[in-house]
């Protein structure tokens, strides 16, 4: 894996199958949305496009309304049935034509389509920073395993404040003193 800083020019997030009856079921799921939302906001703010899966809606409801709220303006919502959203050609349309090339990851199951898509992403030689707080299993040990094998396939994972500051780049802006209270909330 080569070092890199997240750019927010070059970056994109992913927030992947955070559903109305699937997130009933995730450890944690309270703070995921909450700090997924925290992560949605600063996007926004920093100007960082905003790409949203729902897997298999018609069974999983839809994604989460306070996530949605938070999005920025015409963020694409895409459907998808594969596990990996790189399986879905709406989704690779999209950040093909973004062209942006640090992807940043949050979302349900970790172990499932964060996962898949994740990998699939670093074999197509994108840069991965997977959200560490903003992700979630039904069961923790399934998150922790599926964190590993990311780190070993050469992606990133940090926590959503480490992940802002990155695209921040440095303290003392506007932008700064923009998103500043997000984290204050």
């Amino acid at each position: 894996m080569k070092p890199f800083v997240l750019d927010a020019r070059r970056s994109l997030v992913l927030l992947i199958d955070m559903q109305e009856k699937l997130m009933p079921a995730i450890a944690h799921r309270e703070e995921i949305e909450k700090t997924g939302a925290l992560l949605l906001r600063c996007a926004d703010a920093l100007g960082v496009p905003v790409l949203v899966s729902e897997h298999y809606s018609k069974g999983l409801g839809k994604t989460l309304p306070s996530l949605v709220q938070v999005l920025p303006e015409k963020s694409p919502v895409v459907e998808k049935i594969s596990f990996s959203c790189w399986g879905e050609p709406a989704i690779v349309r999209t950040l093909e034509e973004t062209a942006r090339r640090q992807v940043i990851l949050l979302g349900v199951e970790t172990h499932i389509c964060v996962l898949s898509t994740a990998l699939e992403l670093l074999a197509e030689g994108y840069d991965v920073v997977l959200a560490s707080d903003a992700t979630g299993s039904r069961r923790e040990v399934h998150r922790d395993e599926a964190f590993a094998a990311l780190r070993s396939a050469g992606g990133t994972v940090l926590p959503t404040e480490s992940v802002v500051y990155q695209l921040l780049g440095q303290a003392g802006t506007e932008l700064f003193k923009r998103v500043l209270p997000f984290f204050k909330a």
